[in-house]
């Protein structure tokens, strides 16, 4: 595998790290698993099972995905899959997205048993707003979430591609109204994409917040395996994503990419090291969220989460992507 370390045996001895999620004291791998290939880009039981199983076999304990994924088919796998070992997990799971009034009370109710059947468990450990509703005040869904809090449905909450203001009252909200409050924020965030700093950053750091950061490889650009002037990696997700490669395949960002090559050539470090072990410097950051297709991948994921980068390291990287 390349840019990868020696040391991986059936059974690794290394402890992977864990984080807390905001104030909740649910504790979390620093590397997840983002579940949104199950039912979209792997489409049976074996291979996420594959997937899912080596992940816990291996320390992770983070599985973050959504009703929304494979329209339902994501988190079905997940509970087909986790099974017995339930407990050794944290399930991480989001709704809202693509349903009118998606985060209505009446919407809730009905989804989160819909999502609860799916994944074979009584209760979730975080519920996300996947995106904000502007059809439903927050109010409502705050009250609604809280219950579920309360019945045991739900262990916490968070919320998704929320702009700064959003969460802002969202937590005002709860506070005014004692309900359970976000505790957690998920947000895109990597080398090549860093606009949460400006604002969302310091107000999780003020407000007591953690980030879990999705896309931390700019949908597959800053996985090492892209090269200006070269066919893009087959089956990658930017080949056959016209709309992720809109997005990512610029000028500006070959020109950080070759920067960012030259960067781990001197330090001796693969791209997944740089990308994994920048986001996880920052204060913020509970865990990254990354895809995986195999075992292997979650494997390299693994490994790159474990990298530890100076403070030098991180300061040249600041500069260069700023």
């Amino acid at each position: 595998m390349p840019g990868t370390r020696p040391g991986m045996t059936a059974e690794r001895s290394v402890v992977v790290q864990k984080r807390k999620l905001g104030n909740s004291g649910i504790e979390v791998s620093v590397v997840g698993v983002g579940c949104n290939n199950f039912g979209r880009r792997i489409h049976d039981v074996a291979a996420a099972r594959a997937v899912i199983d080596r992940a816990i076999d291996i320390g992770i304990t983070l599985f973050d995905t959504a009703d929304a994924y494979g329209n339902g088919t994501s988190e079905s796998f997940l509970g087909e899959t986790i099974g017995k070992r339930r407990q050794q997990v944290v399930i991480a799971t989001k709704f809202g997205w693509g349903s009118p009034s998606g985060t209505s009370r009446r919407t809730i109710s009905r989804t989160i048993e819909a999502s609860l059947k799916r994944l074979r468990t009584d209760y979730i450990d975080l519920y996300q707003v996947h995106f904000p509703d502007p059809n439903v005040p927050i109010e409502e869904t705050l009250r609604a979430l809280d219950e579920l809090v309360r019945d045991g449905k739900v262990r916490a909450t968070g919320c998704s591609n929320f702009s700064p203001a959003q969460v802002s009252k969202a937590l005002d909200t709860s506070a005014r109204l004692g309900t359970a409050s976000f505790v957690t924020c998920q947000d895109e965030y990597s080398l090549l994409v860093r606009k949460i700093e400006r604002e969302a950053v310091p107000l999780m750091q003020k407000r007591g917040l953690t980030l879990l950061p999705y896309a931390p490889l700019a949908g597959g650009f800053l996985s090492g395996k892209y090269f200006q002037g070269k066919p893009l990696p087959k089956d990658a997700r930017l080949a056959y994503s016209s709309h992720h490669a809109s997005d990512v395949i610029n000028a500006r960002n070959w020109a950080l990419s070759e920067k960012l090559l030259d960067f781990a050539a001197r330090t001796g470090h693969s791209m997944l090291d740089v990308a994994f072990g920048w986001l996880l410097s920052r204060p913020v950051t509970a865990s990254v969220i990354a895809g995986a297709m195999t075992a292997e991948q979650v494997e390299q994921n693994v490994r790159a989460g474990e990298t530890k980068l100076s403070a030098d390291e991180i300061a040249e990287l600041d500069r260069i992507t700023q």
